[in-house]
């Protein structure tokens, strides 16, 4: 049967139809739809782990058990995960196992721009890179054959666009094959030293195999094109976006294996063109082998290292009418990322603000609380780090620092892993007040369930970890919790907490705005004659909020009646609907 689907629900397809048994992944842009589409098929075990390293062994366990297994995460994610990565590379697997890594060109929703093909590169694992959704569907399939005839993880990497963008696939049935049965083995799993440099020679050579594989594989193929002048060698998006603009006029040499590469096949290719360019995102990976290989090819002297490409970018940069092969989209509205109306991080990142505390932040929703007019974030480095800072800083400064910093993370991130920041805060004994914003799921990636939730990926109940008991468990005496809509209480416990000289928590909870079964307030109106256009009510840079003709103006198809804008107005000016419609 033939079907538009989504990459991710592709690839999720294709983890089914070969027959995987167990998925554990975290959710992260772009990866999060592999694992949730993989949800939705009860022949598979799903789970969100609390972070990229727990759901990569789970899936290595699996594996050795004899099932088909998958791990997914973002390219940030891959670094969390790295211990297990390189190590299973030297024990190599049981049954197939497949990892999937999301690049994020362009920095869509990352901190950073990161290759992960130096990962496959460094860890000495093959890596496959699909550029459509059929084939997000098939190499799957063909990863997990690769992962077993070779005794192999095999990363499969995605980016934004293969994740994102819908093509035409073709599904199939589901074949599950026979278990593997497990086998204790001590010389193949047991890495300890004496074993592991007996399997590194063992590594060496799979790459040899894996690289004479590469060859003839159909994961890589010359396209023929009618002018010989110019070969393209490419890959992913940058392969979408070359046929967008040349068509078949050149011959393009199509790799799907992106790691080992193909020696040969790359230099009868350059041999039968006149010149080859080499067209990639981000690193000059594909480009220094050949180099290597001693040909003579041009890449980054004319595309950038930086961002995402583009049809136009890649007319461009090779010489042709950009507009003809993209033609420009006029009068887009612009719309820069904010905090949702009603989130409940507002209130406590407007606190802390306008009492001037230093906040050390964390990846999530809250990121944004370092946005204007707020600009309550002093730093974001990657998840966990705000915890692990505060310690440093209040270490650093000491008396300095002591009652006007605090650093803050959401409850999925803490438990992915500010825990363990948290543990070294308790144990070296700083004076650092920490804040949990516990919005009662992970919101950044599109709610997913996390284990403070008490609900699985499929929403059916599960464990659930009890912040407070945990940090008291932890060893802090002090644990508080504030509701972020009411500013005053709010501002009273993290005055409170700062003052004291002890380590502290403070969890700010209210659920997540969006979340379906939060019930809504109606909302807020303003009483134009009470309005001194103070603008008091825009300090808090909700997105229901402007000004028209010289007054505050609420879109009531925004609001959500938290009333936060409300206890600022001293002016009463800012009334709930529901009143306004009794008094009428």
């Amino acid at each position: 049967m033939k079907e538009i689907m989504l990459g991710n629900k592709a690839f999720a397809r294709g983890l089914y139809e070969a027959g995987a048994q167990v998925v554990s992944s975290y959710p992260g842009t772009p990866s999060t739809e592999v694992t949730e589409e993989a949800a939705k098929y009860d022949e598979i075990y799903c789970e969100w782990a609390p972070n990229e390293k727990v759901a990569m062994e789970v899936a290595f366990g699996a594996s050795l058990a004899g099932k088909r297994s998958f791990c997914g995460m973002k390219h940030v994610g891959l670094n969390v995960a790295a211990d297990p990565l390189f190590t299973a590379s030297y024990t190599g697997v049981n049954a197939g196992m497949i990892i999937c890594v999301a690049d994020d060109p362009g920095m869509h929703s990352s901190q950073n721009e990161q290759d992960s093909r130096h990962y496959a590169i460094a860890a000495k694992l093959p890596m496959l890179e699909p550029a459509d959704s059929s084939e997000a569907l098939e190499f799957t399939k063909q990863a997990y054959e690769i992962s077993e005839k070779f005794d192999t993880p095999v990363i499969i990497k995605m980016c934004t666009r293969v994740a994102h963008s819908q093509s035409l696939v073709e599904t199939s049935e589901r074949v599950v094959p026979d278990n593997k049965k497990y086998e204790k083995n001590i010389a193949k799993y047991v890495m300890m030293p004496g074993n592991a440099i007996r399997r590194h020679p063992f590594v060496e050579q799979r790459m040899k195999d894996l690289a004479l594989f590469a060859e003839t594989s159909h994961l890589n193929r010359i396209e023929e094109g009618k002018d010989k002048s110019l070969g393209i060698i490419t890959s992913s998006t940058s392969y979408q976006y070359t046929k967008e603009v040349l068509g078949d006029k050149h011959p393009v040499l199509k790799l799907g294996m992106v790691h080992p590469l193909p020696d040969k096949l790359i230099k009868d290719f350059a041999a039968s063109v006149e010149k080859v360019i080499v067209i990639e995102e981000l690193d000059p990976i594909i480009e220094q082998h050949c180099k290597v290989l001693g040909l003579n090819v041009e890449g980054k002297s004319i595309f950038p290292l930086l961002g995402e490409f583009s049809q136009s970018l890649v007319a461009e940069k090779l010489g042709y009418d950009k507009k003809e092969a993209c033609p420009a989209i006029e009068g887009l509205p612009v719309r820069p990322p904010v905090m949702c109306a009603g989130c409940p991080h507002r209130g406590l990142f407007y606190t802390l603000s306008k009492n001037k505390i230093t906040c050390l932040g964390d990846i999530g929703c809250y990121t944004l609380g370092a946005v204007a007019p707020l600009s309550a974030v002093d730093m974001t480095l990657c998840m966990g780090a705000s915890v692990s800072s505060i310690h440093g800083f209040n270490k650093a400064l000491g008396e300095e620092s002591q009652g006007n910093t605090v650093c803050v993370i959401g409850d999925s991130t803490f438990m992915h892993s500010g825990m363990t920041g948290l543990a070294n805060i308790a144990y070296n004994q700083s004076n650092s007040t920490v804040i949990i914003l516990d919005n009662s799921i992970t919101g950044m990636t599109g709610h997913q369930q996390n284990p403070t939730t008490g609900y699985n990926i499929k929403g059916d109940p599960a464990g659930k970890i009890d912040l407070e008991a945990l940090c008291k468990a932890m060893g802090f005496k002090r644990v508080a919790v504030t509701d972020p809509y009411d500013l005053a209480q709010t501002e009273k416990t993290i005055k409170e907490e700062l003052a004291a000289n002890e380590p502290s928590v403070i969890i700010s909870r209210r659920p997540c705005a969006l979340l379906k079964y939060v019930k809504h307030k109606p909302s807020l109106c303003v009483d134009t004659d009470k309005c001194k256009s103070c603008r008091a009510c825009m300090k808090i840079g909700c997105p229901a909020i402007s000004f028209k003709d010289g007054k505050a103006h609420v879109d009531n198809t925004l609001c959500v009646g938290c009333g936060v804008c409300e206890q600022l107005c001293k002016f009463d000016a800012l009334i709930s609907t529901g009143d306004k419609e009794a008094k009428a």
